[in-house]
């Protein structure tokens, strides 16, 4: 039996299954990317462009297409300032307008000595005097939602030119989780203000996950390395989950297990161990951006699911939680809003009476408990 040395890969190009890559053959959104490109015309001409939400389930290309529209914006006008925001990471107001100031200006802020009203006041003054659109992408808008941060951002941008005449700036809002309405969540004057347009992204058929997965592998890796009955069980993994970053995450990593057993194709098997990690990537980058309090919170309510058969009800959620973590129930049912927001854990209203709320995590407990550590 011959074995790769270890200078050798399997991969031609892994970056291609990583979730930040932009594909240059991108296929089945056509629709959507026309209706964001009417949307951003205007800004053209130094106009206002209009307002967006991208909204449909994970994996499902809203990031790709905006990070699209806002390649051509790049290669067509320099009128235009295109900012891309993951709220996954910035999910704060003063992180948000870094990330402008940064696209604004070229480079970052001071890392000390500068206020959230100054940053605010040199972007306005440069945006003004360079005659200059902004355009700002908040990806997974939802993670901004909590504390008002989203909506005091959103009304910030889009009143620039209040204090700054002649700014004309736009948002484009995505988010994952269908049932989100903003017209309840935002205040409404921003509402008001902002007028969004809707674009909806539909799950991908069957066919097209196989095809784009597909198109992944012959660039991402060798021939032969992944035989067809190993695709089959990565587009049934894929499917399964109902998430494209699912199944190109499952070849990496199915891939990447051949690799470390030094052979030339991937078997069953390493797709079936690397679905382990693959389908819990949604769960792994939402606990990141938790912080310690809230991290307690979903572990314990992990903790008293696995000890309960019945489905969870809110009042005795908060008793159980508030002996770990003390904290008013206001606190608390921010908190449950926030993870079901994330889609972390599922509320549905009780067929009793009062406010009760019935709640379940979405993944497993044990898995829960073991994201959101000791």
């Amino acid at each position: 039996m011959k074995y790769l040395m270890s200078d050798q890969t399997l991969f031609r190009d892994r970056d291609v299954f990583e979730a930040d890559y932009h594909p240059e053959q991108f296929n089945y959104r056509e629709a959507q990317l026309r209706e964001m490109a009417f949307a951003v015309r205007p800004a053209l001409v130094g106009s206002r462009p209009h307002n967006v939400i991208l909204k449909g389930l994970p994996g499902t290309g809203k990031t790709t297409s905006a990070r699209h529209i806002f390649s051509e914006i790049r290669e067509t006008t320099q009128r235009i300032v295109p900012v891309y925001v993951n709220g996954q990471n910035d999910h704060t107001r003063f992180m948000v307008f870094t990330r402008i100031y940064e696209a604004v200006f070229g480079h970052l802020p001071p890392t000390t000595g500068i206020s959230l009203r100054r940053l605010l006041n040199e972007i306005g003054k440069s945006l003004r005097d360079r005659g200059k659109v902004l355009l700002v992408c908040l990806d997974d808008a939802n993670y901004l939602l909590h504390e008002g941060v989203l909506n005091d951002t959103v009304f910030s941008i889009l009143r620039l030119y209040e204090e700054f005449p002649g700014v004309r700036s736009g948002v484009i809002l995505t988010v994952s989780n269908i049932e989100t309405d903003f017209r309840k969540e935002l205040d409404a004057c921003v509402i008001s203000t902002m007028q969004p347009t809707e674009i909806y992204f539909p799950p991908y058929s069957s066919d097209e996950v196989k095809t784009i997965l597909q198109e992944r592998i012959q660039q991402g890796v060798y021939p032969g390395v992944i035989p067809g009955i190993v695709f089959d069980l990565i587009v049934e993994r894929t499917l399964l989950a109902g998430d494209l970053r699912v199944g190109l995450d499952l070849v990496r990593r199915a891939v990447d297990n051949a690799e470390q057993q030094a052979r030339k194709t991937v078997e069953p098997g390493d797709v079936l161990s690397a679905h382990e990690i693959s389908r819990n990537i949604h769960l792994t980058n939402s606990v990141k951006v938790l912080n310690p309090e809230e991290k307690k919170m979903l572990r314990s309510m992990a903790e008293y699911s696995m000890q309960e058969e019945c489905i969870m009800c809110s009042g005795d959620v908060f008793a159980m939680v508030r002996e770990e973590t003390p904290m008013c129930y206001t606190t608390f049912f921010e908190r449950l809003k926030k993870f079901d927001e994330m889609q972390l854990i599922t509320i549905r209203s009780s067929r009793g009476t009062g406010n009760t709320r019935e709640i379940s995590l979405r993944y497993e407990a044990d898995r829960v408990k073991e994201e959101c550590g000791g």
